[in-house]
């Protein structure tokens, strides 16, 4: 087998690249061949040397037994991709939609009801599968293609709470985003993320929500705490701008924008202030959900990652600098807000 190094294998190490190839080999068998039949541009390597995009590299192996190593147990990054020695993914039936699409990176509006990554119980139909099956319906990506990487999101949505998620496309644009998007984790926004929801109450004027997070991983909550004065601060800094977009009687349509990048950070901090969201079976009022699930079969929390805007474009992304990607909510959101009295027009 010979292959040549692209941008996304360049700067990574030779023996993690061949057990990306060889899926079906031990990390033991990887270090053997390496040895005595992996060559680099005709020379032996070892396997902590980083690969240039252009060097050639040669599996001295018979073609059985490669096909057989990279047709071996299932792998990959996006959550359960798979990738056979044919290097196609594993079909999943398209159910996003596309927001915007160029050479760099994918935005996508995840729909209700799908994990974007797998979990224990779901490993096929995920976002991050549907995403690699289309691209490779439409010749944008192969495994074989690109040899290791595989494209993923950069950012997560709860099976439930729908809109904006991001893929990068290529090593180095998925590598940007990665570090774009920690940012906004760590309360310095290279991406403004805004959501919407319908919560319960009247929220008549803007409101600066802090606190600060820790997380009950066995119940999968996170806990809003209040430093006690004097006290050593506790957890992790969250911070949320909400603004009311349409009152209704008993209920607000919201915008909420995250100035940091907690889990569950909306839905904790907005029912910690008394404006909890509709549907939400963690968070929310039990006579709410009650309300949502008997008339709107809503059983879930209605959220929707409405807007981000790229503040700053980093490294192979710093031409989306001032980039705005908008998904319009889905129509159940806009029919249970209109008939809650706080529906509007949304683009």
């Amino acid at each position: 087998m010979r292959f040549e190094a692209g941008e996304n294998e360049g700067g990574r190490r030779l023996d993690r690249i061949l057990k990306k190839i060889l899926k079906g080999a031990s990390l033991s068998f990887i270090y053997r061949i390496i040895r005595k039949d992996v060559r680099i541009n005709g020379k032996r390597a070892t396997g902590e040397v980083l690969l240039k995009s252009g060097d050639v590299i040669e599996i001295l192996l018979p073609d059985e037994q490669i096909t057989e190593l990279c047709g071996g147990r299932a792998g990959g990054r996006a959550g359960g991709a798979v990738g056979g020695a044919d290097g196609g993914a594993e079909k999943a039936r398209k159910q996003f939609g596309v927001v915007f699409e160029d050479e760099n990176i994918l935005v996508v509006n995840k729909p209700y009801g799908l994990l974007t990554h797998g979990d224990a119980a779901e490993k096929k139909n995920t976002l991050a599968n549907q995403v690699l099956s289309w691209l490779s319906e439409k010749g944008a990506w192969t495994l074989s293609g690109t040899k290791t990487f595989i494209p993923a999101p950069a950012n997560r949505l709860d099976r439930n709470t729908t809109g904006l998620v991001v893929f990068g496309k290529t090593l180095p644009a998925a590598r940007d985003l990665a570090a774009m998007m920690r940012g906004c984790e760590d309360g310095n926004a290279f991406v403004e993320k805004v959501y919407v929801t319908v919560v319960k109450g009247r929220l008549a004027v803007p409101m600066t929500l802090k606190s600060r997070m820790e997380r009950e991983e066995g119940r999968n909550i996170t806990k809003t705490l209040q430093d006690a004065p004097g006290a050593a601060a506790r957890g992790r800094a969250m911070v949320t701008e909400v603004r009311p977009l349409a009152e209704g009687i008993g209920y607000t349509l919201v915008e909420a924008k995250l100035l940091t990048g907690r889990t569950h950070q909306i839905r904790a901090q907005l029912a910690e202030a008394g404006f909890p969201v509709i549907g939400d079976r963690k968070y929310g009022e039990e006579e709410t959900n009650r309300m949502a699930s008997q008339k709107y079969g809503l059983r879930a929390q209605l959220l929707h990652a409405y807007r981000l805007t790229v503040l700053g474009g980093t490294g192979s992304l710093e031409y989306l600098e001032g980039k705005i990607f908008r998904a319009k909510p889905p129509a159940r959101f806009s029919e249970i807000a209109e008939d809650l009295g706080c529906g509007m027009k949304m683009k």
